[in-house]
């Protein structure tokens, strides 16, 4: 299935079933906007949980927080988003189309690394086993080529914006020739900056003493509580303090679906860690956030990380853990160093100190932060996308199915009595009761049983409960599982013991 093909029936299929639906659909909706349908919320939260229990749960050191989404406008001043919150905004002339100038580079390079990648596989198949994927990019004169090229493009790239050389970087463009993807048009306006930041007011009076912004992320919600959280914790450095929220940002362009929107959710991080060591906790987090997502099992070869070409203005390393979705590989999640800028700059302009005493050291210093922050909803696209599959079976019939991982699947089993008489439906309602305290499940009694395992498949469901009229007999009932449509007959005492092994986060953890 090609990619471009893949998310439109990710999005159709997102619709009819009740994942995500266009906000304010009745009056032509709203650009950029989704609600989360019944399943999507459902999907969106078990996603929450596995990363919250990861992340807290799983850790001593690491405690929550929900921070107000409106803070005082200082605080933007200080992080530097009032100053520096910006992307590279181009025009096209010709389509009246509007671009970030950084993603049309970025794209360019990813066509680069296409044909390399391109290669690699041609010569897999060539050589087979005796291949050498690592010598192969080292000595083959077309890798080595667009490597190069690659590299020349980051480091202009690189170079220009470092120096806010914002006509070096449409002469980037141009001397690329890179054109609006839609038109094929190359008539570029200049590059321009466009702050991302939403502003309001706050209170019944209008004018700039009641402007305040809406958060265009968690992350300085958790700084501005460092302290706070500190001492009424009693924590230690090293510690982290774990944040979900909702963010907001006025992105220049917001399209491909959930992808990028200028309301969106981020589930963040930030690791405080005494100066020196923060190359140590980066390396650290790095490895633990890939790990986190393989456990899923949607692949390990769509991941990648990216080093940053372009560091943001607080970092001194940082990577992006890239995922392939329909799309291409895009960026999933960030592991940033931030060094000690945050806190810092938070303390100049408070006047207040925000400084760890270390009793090993018998000093106060400013902790140094490593940051993960991951997209909830680029992460709820990464696994809709990756899970829907559509399969030719025997004889020739086909079904459509979301190999969503048990435990994130929005609902965990399904009740079916075979018929609706004969104390079937009775029977199948007890073992519903019996299940429902613990695990989000359905019943349903309509259509043939094979119908309404081809619904189940098509939002799913892991396991389907099958109540027959030997269910009534000897106490059994059938359970069928989505991806192997294996069926086995178990004791009813037993479903719940079942369920529960099969669609626990602690079958990731082991895998993590």
């Amino acid at each position: 299935m090609a990619q471009d093909d893949k998310l439109k029936k990710v999005i159709g299929h997102s619709k009819e079933y009740g994942f995500v639906f266009p906000s304010s659909e009745i009056y032509d909706g709203l650009s950029a906007a989704y609600d989360y349908g019944q399943l999507g919320v459902e999907l969106k939260n078990n996603i929450k949980n596995y990363w919250w229990t990861a992340m807290v749960k799983m850790h001593e050191n690491i405690v929550g927080l929900d921070a107000s989404i409106f803070m005082h406008p200082t605080t933007w001043k200080a992080s530097g988003h009032v100053d520096a919150f910006n992307d590279p905004l181009i025009d096209n002339k010709d389509s009246k189309k509007r671009y970030r100038a950084d993603v049309l580079i970025e794209d360019y390079v990813a066509k680069i690394q296409a044909k390399i990648q391109k290669d690699v596989t041609k010569a897999k198949k060539r050589f087979g086993d005796a291949f050498n994927e690592e010598e192969f990019l080292s000595t083959n004169a077309n890798c080595l080529r667009r490597s190069a090229e690659i590299n020349s493009i980051n480091e202009r790239f690189k170079t220009a914006m470092n120096a806010e050389d914002l006509a070096g970087v449409k002469q980037l463009i141009e001397d690329l020739g890179i054109a609006d993807p839609d038109t094929g048009s190359k008539n570029w306006t200049d590059v321009r900056q466009f702050n991302l930041m939403f502003k309001t007011e706050l209170g019944a009076v209008s004018g700039d003493s009641g402007v305040i912004y809406l958060r265009p992320e968690t992350a300085q919600g958790i700084f501005v509580n460092f302290l706070n959280v500190q001492k009424t914790g009693r924590m230690k450095i090293p510690f982290g303090i774990a944040q979900i929220g909702k963010a907001f940002r006025n992105e220049i362009i917001a399209r491909q679906f959930i992808f990028r929107m200028r309301e969106f959710e981020q589930m963040e991080l930030q690791f405080f860690v005494k100066p020196g060591t923060q190359e140590k906790w980066y390396e650290y987090w790095k490895n633990a956030r890939i790990q986190w997502h393989k456990a899923l099992g949607l692949g390990e070869e769509n991941y990648q990380f990216h080093d940053h070409v372009k560091m943001a203005h607080y970092a001194d390393n940082a990577a992006d853990i890239e995922f392939n979705f329909p799309m291409g590989f895009k960026e999933l999640e960030g592991i940033h160093s931030r060094t000690d800028f945050d806190l810092r700059q938070h303390e100049e302009h408070s006047g207040k100190k925000l400084q760890y005493f270390d009793p090993e050291e018998n000093k106060n210093y400013v902790p140094y932060v490593v940051e993960t922050s991951i997209g909830l909803d680029r992460m709820f696209l990464a696994v809709l996308s990756a899970s829907y599959n559509e399969e030719k079976l025997e004889g020739g019939n086909e079904r459509t199915v979301l190999n969503i991982p048990p435990a994130l699947a929005p609902v965990k089993a399904a009740i079916l009595p075979l018929l609706k008489k004969d104390g079937l439906p009775e029977k199948a309602r007890e073992i519903l009761k019996e299940l429902q305290f613990d695990f989000n499940c359905q019943y349903d009694e309509k259509d043939a049983i094979g119908r309404r395992y081809r619904r189940q498949d098509a939002i799913g469901t892991p396991y389907c409960i099958t109540v027959d009229h030997q269910s009534l007999e000897d106490h059994t009932v059938t359970i069928r599982e989505r991806d192997t449509m294996t069926q086995d007959r178990v004791a009813i005492a037993d479903v719940h013991r079942i369920i529960g092994e099969r669609v626990a986060f602690k079958n990731l953890f082991t895998q993590a």
